[in-house]
């Protein structure tokens, strides 16, 4: 133990003595990261990243920007699958943390609380939907997710779930068993039973699930993360519509779309949806610490935790911990104070504008969409047909999506990513303080890759064939 964490410092009158430091541990084992990683932890996620290129050795970041260790700035698209979204290692955030450590505040008495987690959850329902007015703590968006399938099927007294095709919702076993990618659930089968799913944007289908009356909860996302799929007009209060008629819970998975990233604080504001349930989580912390919620209406909450006895049916023990509660307030704070949800709906309007011009430009791209600063481009084969691209796509659908995303990384210095499995959409994330410059420094880009990636030249052959063969090209929302 002492060659591996503790350092060896000379301290005035006592000699010799161990004491840790993780600034003498991380100097010390610069560069390692990847090489540990892969003999302790994920071998096989490390392969992905070195055979995309992506296995680069990060220094720091901040904002919008992450930087290597030769100190090459790049524009991160991903952020970090949205959790970032008042940017990365932000500032009144960080202060919150250090103030909270000083404080010594005393988290998690357990038979007891600090005042932390009652200022957290009003200062959110300051701005939920206001058809919630209660807030469960958890660690995770998937634990949310957990929460809401729990308590909706407690406290509607019903067995049955329905959720959405291509939906996401999380990992563990009660998400993954409403997830909407079959390819993710594959290989841990049998999972939850009681459990349908219907397509995204069809009342008809949810209509026949429902008129059974035997539906506790239904769950989607307002907009898909996996492809940045939008809702027809007039779809989500049509569903939410139908819910009501059959006495079943209507919840909402704002995991990504929430605080801000739709350019509205919750997407669900955007059609004035008045769920029974939501889930939220990734940004609430500004990405410092794991913290979730699932917000839900007071009759649902009560209807589960109805007596003292049943006063703690549902928790987990570092949910309302104090550095997850002071993280979310300073959250909400910064995004109020900088006005980042008005932002995000004005800088998602100018990335539209900057990239949508493609879809005429480029015979590959499909579509350009997106929500505030929830983007996507969709490619397809060429509307004049590609022999080439027919035979990429045998080998590995998606694989074309590929071609964008590893040369916008290695050339233009653009962390982004696929938007699901199989599937030829770049996605876009990024944290909300970009700016008009971040976003002409990714469309100038794109438009640059583009312009090689649709030729198809024989050196990109082998790399797909390469690919193809080696990666299970999958990753998260």
């Amino acid at each position: 133990m002492a060659g591996i964490l503790v350092t060896t410092r000379e301290k005035e009158g006592d000699g010799k003595v161990d004491d840790f430091s993780l600034r003498d541990l991380l100097a010390e084992r610069a560069g390692e990261g990847l090489d540990l990683y892969a003999r302790h932890s994920n071998p096989r996620f490390v392969q992905i990243l070195r055979i995309l290129g992506f296995d680069r050795q990060w220094a720091r970041a901040e904002g919008a920007y992450l930087f290597d260790r030769n100190g090459t700035k790049f524009l991160d698209w991903l952020g970090g699958f949205g959790m970032y979204n008042v940017g990365r290692n932000n500032a009144t955030v960080r202060r919150a943390l250090e103030d909270l450590l000083a404080l010594q505040t005393p988290s998690l008495p357990q038979l007891g609380l600090s005042d932390l987690p009652g200022l957290l959850a009003e200062a959110l329902l300051q701005v939920a939907p206001a058809s919630t007015d209660r807030v469960l703590f958890v660690n995770s968006g998937t634990e949310a997710v957990e929460a809401a399938l729990k308590l909706a099927r407690a406290a509607a007294g019903r067995p049955r779930v329905v959720a959405v095709e291509n939906g996401f919702h999380g990992l563990t076993l009660g998400s993954l068993s409403v997830n909407g990618s079959p390819a993710a659930k594959a290989a841990f089968e049998p999972l939850l039973p009681g459990i349908a799913l219907v397509p995204f944007n069809d009342l008809a289908a949810l209509d026949a699930e429902l008129r059974h009356e035997d539906v506790a909860l239904f769950l989607t996302e307002p907009v898909q993360g996996q492809g940045v799929v939008l809702p027809e007009p007039g779809y989500l209060p049509a569903a939410q519509e139908l819910c009501r008629r059959y006495g079943t819970l209507f919840g909402v998975d704002e995991v990504q779309t929430g605080f801000g990233r739709t350019g509205t604080m919750f997407a669900g504001q955007h059609w004035g949806l008045e769920p029974d349930l939501v889930t939220v989580a990734k940004s609430l912390s500004g990405g410092y610490v794991p913290v979730g919620a699932l917000l839900l209406r007071s009759s649902v909450h009560d209807a589960v935790f109805d007596s003292l006895e049943h006063s703690t049916v549902h928790g987990s023990t570092f949910a309302p911990n104090d550095m997850a509660m002071a993280a979310g307030l300073a959250t909400l704070a910064e995004l109020q104070s900088h006005d980042l949800v008005a932002h995000s709906a004005r800088l998602g309007d100018y990335l539209l504008a900057r990239t949508r011009p493609l879809v005429e430009a480029f015979e590959v791209v499909k579509e350009v969409r997106g929500l505030g600063l929830m983007w996507a481009i969709e490619f397809g084969e060429p509307r004049r047909g590609s022999r080439a691209w027919r035979l990429l796509e045998a080998r590995q659908p998606g694989i074309f999506a590929q071609f964008v995303i590893g040369p916008l990384f290695r050339e233009h210095h653009i962390l982004s990513q696929v938007a699901g499995h199989s599937i030829n959409v770049l996605k876009g994330l990024p944290p909300l303080p970009v700016d008009e410059s971040d976003i002409d420094w990714f469309a100038g880009a794109l438009e640059q890759v583009l312009e090689q990636a649709q030729r198809l030249p024989r050196a990109a052959l082998g790399f797909a064939a390469h690919a193809a063969a080696t990666l299970p090209l999958r990753l998260r929302r």
